[in-house]
């Protein structure tokens, strides 16, 4: 069991519960104060994120604590808990097109949206990274799965930067609405796959799932 790699693990994940629970605080409250939909649902699903973290943070704790000898157990419990964030995260996007779409509803400004979409893009960049090489390297789906988290954070921070800009460029307050549907169907993808690889199934990204099937008899 590689420790340093665990510690790393369990860094990013607080990191990623810190930064999340900053970020979503000040979206929704931004959000409610400019009547901005698309950055109230942004922190909304900044929340969402904390809890795929959490599950990463718990499951990393909890190998570090006896030793690897039941690391399949916990990268599942992970595994599944990420999968209902993202499940979760797709249901909240979905809300929040349908609302778009139906109420036409228009913010009083979306400046607030630019500003923390660049700085998400940013911080969500670097962890995205950071993830990566830290789940290739541990072999962790969970991770990796954590990563794929992120990155759909990203997606959201670009749709989010586009859609407010292109209000205060035109004026149209449901630019998102397309793009927050498509974002939806790739995060339910991702929880599917996560899902599968919880249940041992063949997953078919790039990711080895070896961890869920490597055990030796």
């Amino acid at each position: 069991m590689n420790s340093n790699l665990y510690a790393r693990a369990k860094y990013l994940s607080i990191f990623t519960i810190l930064y999340n629970l900053v970020e979503g605080g000040v979206s929704v409250w931004q959000g409610a104060a400019d009547e901005t939909l698309a950055l109230f649902g942004f922190g909304v699903d900044s929340f969402i994120e904390v809890v795929s973290a959490v599950g990463v943070w718990h499951m990393v704790r909890r190998i570090t604590a006896n030793g690897g000898e039941s690391r399949d157990e916990f990268e599942q419990r992970a595994l599944r808990i990420t999968g209902a964030a993202f499940y979760a995260l797709t249901a909240g996007l979905l809300l929040t097109a349908g609302m778009n779409i139906y109420s036409h509803h228009k913010p009083d400004t979306t400046v607030w949206g630019i500003v923390i979409s660049l700085i998400s893009i940013s911080f969500m960049w670097y962890l995205i990274r950071q993830k990566t090489t830290v789940g290739t390297a541990l072999g962790s789906p969970a991770i990796l799965a954590d990563a794929a988290c992120s990155r759909a954070c990203v997606y959201l921070s670009v749709v989010l930067l586009i859609s407010s800009i292109g209000y205060e460029v035109t004026g149209i307050g449901s630019l998102d609405a397309i793009g927050a549907l498509l974002i939806a169907w790739l995060t339910f993808k991702e929880g599917r796959e996560a899902f599968g690889k919880a249940k041992g199934m063949s997953c078919s990204c790039s990711c080895s799932c070896s961890s869920l099937h490597g055990k030796t008899p």
